[in-house]
């Protein structure tokens, strides 16, 4: 009996179709991912958490949203309260709700970081940059990334994008302005040299009178205490130390004079 072999290959056929079928009726989640079920062309209101799924093969299709902490930098400019170009580096580190994975793809699509967290980033950023002149946004760096982390929240809550941190990497500003600040600082440097200085040549000065009223005082009091220490006997004890035993050459009392000499 001869083997036909034709009238097996529908057999053979509906087995190769059906190895092909399951496996394509088990998906696997990756961690720290959901699954958005599209059946024929419809996005399901229910998302796939991380692991193994079944889903009707050639009728399902499983897009994969990644719901972990991601970094988006963003290069973007803005202008200062003083109308100054600030050029500004950001990174923002923000994810997506796992409940929302479904609404984010259904109403925005798969590129939602530029259709969403970009243009929002622009918008805050122009908002927070216009309350500082370009010097404040230099020294409030760590106001101005709470302003944009807050601002963000607003804007992309409601999505179910959430912005847990902004790190502000560089401000950049004109070569004008840079110049005007550093000789702006020259300038404070000298002021305060000169300050100093002359705080210096006060301080001398104080000192110098100081010491002189004391050495004054000083005197004044020791003159005090030898007028008071002067007594009549000391006076006369002085006149007989000091005698040097010889009387006077001359004498008299007014009308008449002996020269005790001769």
């Amino acid at each position: 009996m001869k083997f036909d072999v034709k009238k097996f290959i529908p057999l053979i056929v509906i087995l190769i179709l059906g190895f092909i079928a399951s496996f394509g009726a088990f998906v696997v989640v990756e961690p720290g991912h959901t699954g958005v079920v599209v059946t024929m062309g419809k996005v399901e209101d229910t998302v796939l958490q991380e692991g193994v799924h079944f889903k009707i093969p050639f009728v399902q299709e499983v897009i994969q949203i990644d719901n972990r902490i991601v970094k988006l930098e963003v290069q973007t400019e803005a202008f200062s309260k003083d109308l100054q170009t600030v050029d500004t580096t950001l990174a923002i580190n923000y994810r997506i709700d796992q409940n929302m994975s479904y609404s984010i793809y259904k109403n925005i699509g798969s590129d939602y970081e530029n259709v969403l967290v970009v243009p929002a980033v622009n918008e805050v950023l122009k908002a927070i940059a216009s309350r500082y002149t370009a010097e404040e946004t230099v020294s409030n760096r760590a106001l101005i990334s709470d302003g944009l982390v807050e601002g963000l929240n607003e804007k992309l809550n409601k999505f179910g994008l959430y912005a847990t941190d902004v790190n502000i990497i560089d401000f950049d500003f004109s070569e004008e302005f840079i110049n005007a600040i550093e000789e702006k600082q020259v300038a404070q440097q000298q002021l305060l040299k000169a300050e100093t200085e002359k705080q210096t040549a006060i301080t001398n000065a104080q000192a110098s009178a100081e010491a002189i009223k004391i050495k004054a005082e000083a005197e004044a009091e020791a003159n005090r205490v030898l007028s008071e220490s002067l007594t009549n006997q000391i006076i006369e004890y002085n006149k007989i130390e000091k005698w040097d035993g010889k009387l006077p050459q001359v004498t008299g009392n007014g009308s008449s004079i002996i020269d005790l000499s001769e």
